[in-house]
This record gives structure tokens, C-alpha cells and sequence, in this order.
């Protein structure tokens, strides 16, 4: 039996997620007191820079599906990046009724507009294909409770 001051892996592996929720925390406060795009506004941006890159159409809707928001918010959101002369839209090549979100600048690389989620990349590289399975399956569990608890 452990004592009470001998740490297991397991809440070794609590404690990494809890200082990453600390972390993020700190981040987005961070990034509500600057200037500059909101988060919510980057992962849109490098949504559609992506999707440009592999030549797939961008609607609001799939906007608001990939981002979890209300069509409203999305709504704001294209006019904020409108506005910055980030996105463009456009008729839909095949459905008059629907939009499409361009960026305008191709040469936009999406990995300035959000490093953070270049480097977490690089990192997730270096796993060997068992301890990357391993990773997503827990971090795909702890998503799935943090999603629970904001659907309460």
C-alpha cells in the first residue's frame, strides 16, 4: 500500500490536466485583455485556411458545427473577420442559397495566425503511434466530461 505522500502515475496524469485547464485559462484571459483576434476567431480563420488548402468549401453552418457556436455567433464572427479583411464571402458554386467563406489572403499561413496549435502539432509528432492512441483516448474522455458539464 502507497502512503498518502507517494504519487501514482495515475494522479500524475490528473495532475498534468489540471495544470493544462490552468494553463489554457490563463491563456484565454490573456487573450480577452489583447488586442488582436479572439480564440474562437483564430480557429475560424484556420479552418478555412485549412479547408481552402485541401480545396473543400467552407459554409457558415460548417463554421458553426466545427465551432460549436449558434449560427447567430458565427454570423458576428464573419462580420468581425469581414471587417478585417480576413475572409471573404461568396455565392456557392453549386447552391445560390448558400455561402461561402474564402479566405482572401491564400499566403496566410495558419500556423502564424495560431502557433500555439503548430507547436502542440510538432509535439504530438514525437509520440510513437501507441502512446499517441493512448493520448487521444484519454483526452478524448476528459473532453467528453468538460462537455458534459457545460451541457448541465
Amino acid at each position: 500500500m502507497r502512503s498518502p505522500l507517494e504519487r501514482t502515475p495515475q494522479h500524475g496524469a490528473f495532475d498534468a490536466v489540471e495544470r493544462l485547464r490552468r494553463a489554457e485559462s490563463r491563456l484565454a484571459r490573456r487573450r480577452q485583455t489583447s488586442c488582436g483576434p479572439s480564440e474562437t476567431d483564430r480557429s475560424a480563420m484556420r479552418f478555412a485556411l485549412e479547408r481552402a488548402d485541401e480545396g473543400v468549401d467552407v459554409t457558415p453552418t460548417d463554421l458553426a458545427r466545427f465551432l460549436d457556436i449558434s449560427t447567430a455567433s458565427v454570423t458576428a464572427l464573419l462580420d468581425r473577420l469581414r471587417g478585417g479583411g480576413v475572409v471573404e464571402l461568396r455565392e456557392h458554386p453549386s447552391d445560390r442559397r448558400k455561402k461561402v467563406v474564402r479566405p482572401v489572403d491564400r499566403s496566410d499561413d495558419p500556423d502564424v495566425i495560431d502557433p500555439l496549435t503548430a507547436s502542440i502539432r510538432e509535439l504530438s509528432e514525437q509520440l510513437g503511434d501507441r502512446d499517441a492512441q493512448l493520448v487521444r483516448a484519454f483526452l478524448d474522455q476528459v473532453s467528453d466530461i468538460v462537455t458534459q458539464e457545460c451541457e448541465r
